[in-house]
């Protein structure tokens, strides 16, 4: 049964939202801010780590995560923390390209997908993996020379809190890497699935792909919330790239069942993830194919400086 809504204010205009969200009150410089989130949208847990990494990773991760750690490694840093490193793909990326000395600190929000990337990681000494907030780091000022994230900063409540403890755990001329995605619309795949879905649960459409993923593509606001977290000279580049697939049913279980898109479709009822997985791979079938699949996804590179 649809709950009734109910309606907040955050950054535009107001956005009516089921009573189900996860309601996150901060009081901060002397006012109250009120965020909104689906409390589901930040629950990586059961299968869904094994299958992020499985389906995801490859599908659309690993050509940002190689370029990320690219731009990491030519900063040449020697104390290195990674906030929301999910199932690890930028660590494993990233680790070989440091110093023998470098030190690595790999954090997640969720203990479950920091399990399950410390299990996929080899022996090193220089990583150390650790449940964390990004909101609230448990790290001394001035400790890294740089802080990283991978398409996680559209998953914080409150994206200059989150900022602002990068900026705290950084030592003077440090460095802030990150990436988010562009909107829906420019990424293929999620996009199809997305539209696909919308034509099955008509009543209730499943919104997280475009809602939390794809939701923070605004490149004026991302400047805008950096600077006021005391960041400078930041850059923005926006990069596309090609998702590839052996059959058009991988995007499909990859979006349908390796991302939180699934407690949506399963909260509709039972038997509704298989048959939502197999009407998405239809979908995108209809659009590129039986056989190996390619589309279009694109994304914002940001750094920035303390």
């Amino acid at each position: 049964m649809r709950q009734a809504g109910c309606r907040l204010v955050e950054n535009g205009p107001n956005r009516t939202i089921s009573a189900s969200l996860y309601l996150l009150v901060l009081l901060a410089t002397g006012r109250t801010r009120v965020i909104a989130m689906f409390e589901t949208d930040q629950v990586f847990a059961g299968s869904i780590p094994e299958n992020y990494d499985r389906y995801m990773v490859p599908l659309i991760f690993e050509p940002f995560a190689a370029d990320l750690a690219q731009r990491a490694a030519s900063l040449s840093p020697q104390a290195v923390l990674e906030t929301a490193a999910g199932t690890g793909v930028v660590t494993r990326a990233l680790l070989p390209k440091l110093s023998a000395g470098a030190s690595y600190i790999a954090t997640d929000l969720n203990q479950p997908m920091l399990d399950y990337a410390a299990s996929r990681q080899a022996p090193d000494s220089r990583i150390t993996w650790r449940q964390a907030d990004a909101l609230a780091l448990p790290f001394e000022n001035a400790t890294f020379d740089l802080v990283c994230c991978q398409f996680g900063a559209m998953f914080f409540p409150d994206r200059i809190s989150a900022y602002r403890e990068a900026k705290r755990v950084l030592k003077p001329g440090g460095h802030l890497l990150l990436s988010v995605w562009d909107r829906i619309e420019e990424n293929a795949f999620a996009d199809e699935v997305t539209n696909a879905l919308a034509r099955i649960f008509p009543n209730d459409p499943p919104r997280f792909l475009a809602r939390t993923p794809h939701g923070y593509h605004d490149t004026a606001l991302i400047r805008r919330e950096l600077e006021s977290a005391s960041f400078s000279g930041v850059a923005i580049e926006t990069k596309a790239e090609q998702s590839r697939a052996s059959s058009p049913r991988l995007p499909a279980v990859a979006y349908c069942q390796g991302t939180v898109l699934r407690n949506e479709i399963e909260a509709r009822g039972p038997g509704e993830l298989q048959a939502a997985t197999d009407y998405a791979a239809s979908a995108i079938a209809e659009r590129h194919g039986h056989g190996e699949v390619a589309a279009k996804i694109q994304a914002h590179v940001i750094l920035a400086v303390v």
